[in-house]
């Protein structure tokens, strides 16, 4: 039988990020680090799978969301997309001349995300 892995697991860079793998101690430091790796793949457009339940978590995610430079917009997903237990987040774009539009550049916020 195999050994159980004991490394860090690699999470695809697919635009769904479902959390319900985690403990939620473990988002803010996840976020940092797939936010990121997300837009030098060029994968711009999120889902950030939290689930219903209290809300709590996904409150947390918005938050941590609404606090990013390279966050331009967060929204709560319509129904048909998970409603909110999932929070849908465009990021900026790398820019290719070095400078970075996500960088010192304030959030833009719709009216449904609920931060």
């Amino acid at each position: 039988m195999d050994e159980p892995f004991d490394g860090p697991v690699p999470i695809p860079l697919d635009g769904r990020l479902d959390l319900h793998l985690f403990h939620p101690r473990e988002v803010p430091a996840l976020l940092a680090e797939y936010l990121p790796q997300c837009r030098a793949a060029g994968v711009l457009q999120l889902e950030i799978v939290h689930g219903k339940g209290t809300g709590t978590l996904g409150r947390r995610v918005r938050s941590l969301l609404a606090a990013r430079d390279d966050v331009a917009e967060v929204r709560i997903a319509d129904e048909a997309r998970g409603g909110w237990g999932v929070t849908l987040v465009t990021l900026y774009p790398l820019s290719r001349g070095g400078s970075d539009p996500g960088q010192g550049t304030t959030n833009s916020q719709s009216p449904s995300g609920g931060v």
